[in-house]
């Protein structure tokens, strides 16, 4: 954890200190939250593995549900948490603290309205999703307790990003890995009957796909309310009510600051519902398959996005600082880091694919198959995620609102949607695997023009050849 706790030493040291070592520190314990996230979602695909194939397709399923959720939770967390960090680099706190609760309280808010409305709409919202008829049952109990736990989970994704753009992602870390330790210890025994174990015995609930939901929002409450706790902590910005003001175009700005991560994470929802639907044909074998590997690679992807997550605060810092060249320095340094590891995370992944998909799926071993072949397909484009992400970080944390919602776009939108819809009647199951990797292939594409109009206009900036630069707010 960081001793900077006073504000002028932690804006003292964001905009002074060396950039390898500045990322790195703040990088780890978002890192550690974000594979802590990873983990305790491919416990559920784990645990929920044992009660056959049709319920573990109902968590791939319903994945696409918490993929809105969390796109509402980062459209508020990081609209608000970029704009914060703006704010606290031209050193106005009393504003960011404004923006951080008007950030926080429209968030949950809008999850409220989403587990009114979701519930009410149980079933079609579930058919929506693209379940087949076996898995329908288990995903419409699945999906039941996720929607209850709807507003507090948006409020904990809020809060975890607020607390990151602020400089204190370990405070983060805390709330994060608090909850995924707990989701891992409750799964066994929401989900299953009381049974002997080496002679002792272990107590269960028997609760199935239910209990494991379950479990997710029990855990994700303990999450929200540490995350609450440590929010006027260790000089970071404290969530009151009185300080609610969506007015004078707070909410505007914040919605707008947040639109790139909606589309990003609202497309990964799109995504995962039409992956659903176009492994639909090939039997929940397919759903199953898809729901592992998209687990798997979203562990894969969640240490390159905590990495990222590592760099905003000293990109939003010192771009509100008007140290244009300190923003450039930290984005080529992730972007060099990031592929590296990515690279090797990719190739150890396609050599243990077997062992990997094999640990979800003992009991099916067409979902073995499937999941072999597509997991080493979407590892093959991992390490292009990196410059994609770290650009797609620096462009919306500057506030290149109109740059970063065409990349956010791109990935699971502009170019998954047709492929995912095109090549599956080319190529059958191989063009379900397939359709993420040559989307990934066309977004590193279109990222590389992106970011260089924007790193030649900040290099202008910095020249005094230009003024402004990105929406500020």
């Amino acid at each position: 954890m960081t001793k900077h706790t006073d504000p002028q030493e932690k804006f003292q040291w964001l905009t002074t200190a060396p950039i390898p070592g500045l990322v790195g520190q703040l990088a780890v314990p978002t890192v550690i939250s974000m594979l802590i996230t990873s983990i305790y979602n491919m416990a559920d695909t784990y645990f929920v593995g044992s009660l056959g194939t049709s319920a573990q397709g109902a968590v791939g399923v319903v994945f696409s549900l918490m993929a809105i959720i969390q796109a509402l939770g980062f459209t508020f967390g990081n609209g608000s948490g970029n704009y914060v960090s703006r704010l606290l680099g031209q050193q106005r706190r009393e504003e960011a603290e404004t923006v951080a609760a008007t950030g926080f309280f429209s968030g949950v808010i809008i999850g409220g309205a989403l587990a009114v409305g979701g519930l009410l709409l149980l079933d079609p919202l579930v058919g929506l999703l693209g379940a087949t008829d076996t898995v329908l049952p288990y995903a419409r109990e699945y999906a039941r307790y996720i929607l209850i736990g709807a507003p507090w989970m948006v409020g904990a994704f809020v809060l975890n990003n607020l607390l990151r753009f602020e400089g204190n992602a370990t405070y983060a870390m805390m709330g994060i890995t608090a909850g995924g330790i707990l989701n891992m210890l409750l799964d066994p025994f929401f989900i299953f009957p009381t049974r002997q174990w080496y002679g002792l015995t272990i107590f269960g609930l028997d609760m199935g796909v239910g209990g494991a939901a379950l479990a997710t929002i029990i855990s994700q409450a303990v999450s929200f309310l540490i995350l609450l706790f440590n929010s006027g902590r260790g000089g970071t910005l404290p969530i009151r009510i009185r300080r609610f003001a969506p007015g004078q175009g707070r909410l505007w700005v914040i919605i707008k600051g947040g639109l790139p991560s909606m589309y990003r994470q609202g497309l990964a929802s799109v995504a995962s519902i039409l992956l659903n639907w176009a492994a639909k044909p090939y039997l929940d074998a397919a759903q199953a398959a898809m729901a592992i590997v998209s687990k798997v690679t979203m562990f894969a992807g969640s240490a390159m996005i905590g990495f990222g997550q590592g760099f905003q605060p000293v990109c939003g810092f010192n771009y509100g600082a008007g140290l244009y060249d300190r923003v450039r320095k930290g984005f080529w340094f992730c972007v060099r880091v990031g592929t590296l590891v990515m690279a090797a995370i990719a190739l150890g992944g396609v050599l243990a694919a077997p062992w990997v998909v094999g640990a979800f799926q003992k009991n099916d071993p067409e979902v073995v198959r499937m999941g072999v072949f597509a997991l080493r397909l979407h590892l093959s484009t991992l390490p292009l995620t990196a410059y994609i992400i770290i650009n797609n970080m620096m462009l919306q944390t500057v506030g290149e609102n109109v740059r970063a919602s065409v990349l956010a776009l791109a990935r699971q939108g502009l170019f998954f949607v047709p492929f995912i819809l095109l090549l599956p009647i080319a190529m059958g199951f191989s063009g379900v695997a397939a359709a993420q990797p040559v989307a990934d292939v066309c977004s590193f594409l279109l990222a590389i023009p992106l970011s260089a109009g924007f790193l030649r206009k900040m290099h202008r900036m910095e020249e005094g050849k230009t003024e402004g630069g990105g929406e500020n707010g």
